[in-house]
Formats: C-alpha cells, sequence, structure tokens
C-alpha cells in the first residue's frame, strides 16, 4: 500500500536548502520514494492560511520503505539541518479512502 509523506516546511535559516535540494532525492528514491512535489507555490483556497512556504509531497511504495528513508544514515545530517533551519511538520497518509465509498481507493 503506498503512502505519501506530506512535509510542511516554514524555512528559518536557507543555508541547509542547497545540500538538501540537491542530495535527498536520491536518497528517497534509493527507498522507492518519489517527488511528487516540493514547491513553494502555496494556494490557500480554504480555512486558515498555511504558515509553510514550502510543502514536499514523496510517495514510497510503503510504511517500511519510508522508515527506512527516515532512518537511513546517509540522511542524517540533511534530516538535522532542515530540523535545525526550518519549523518542520511531516505527515504521513496511505491511499485508503476514511469513508470507503471510493472504488479505487482501499477502505480506510
Amino acid at each position: 500500500m503506498s503512502v505519501y509523506l506530506i512535509g510542511e516546511v516554514t524555512i528559518t535559516d536557507e543555508s541547509w536548502i542547497p545540500g538538501y535540494a540537491t542530495n535527498v532525492h536520491d536518497i528517497a528514491h534509493k527507498h522507492g520514494g518519489k517527488y511528487l512535489s516540493r514547491s513553494a507555490n502555496i494556494t490557500t483556497v480554504e480555512g486558515e492560511p498555511c504558515q509553510a512556504n514550502m510543502i514536499a509531497l514523496v510517495e514510497f511504495p510503503d510504511m517500511d520503505a519510508l522508515q527506512a528513508f527516515i532512518n537511513d544514515p546517509e540522511y542524517a545530517a540533511f534530516r538535522e539541518s532542515r530540523v535545525k533551519g526550518s519549523i518542520s511538520n511531516l505527515h504521513v497518509i496511505d491511499d485508503t479512502d476514511a469513508a470507503g465509498t471510493i472504488p479505487y481507493l482501499g477502505k480506510g
């Protein structure tokens, strides 16, 4: 079952971005991760404005692959630099439908 990592990032120090942007894609890819978006073009169409100034959406084949990425020693220094240079909220959702009424999604 696919899972999706949603990273909401408010950048507080831009010094970590070049190294992160250049290297982390390959580390995620090593674990089956595929970036679906990494964008600063955020538009709120309903509700409170998003406080993040960048959102990333990364698909992984399953939760084990996502955890392998998060815990990869090669990612550790990049993760630490992101944490120090931003306010980051990471969320994971799966590919299920909580209501169970969309036929092409698994029942949540």
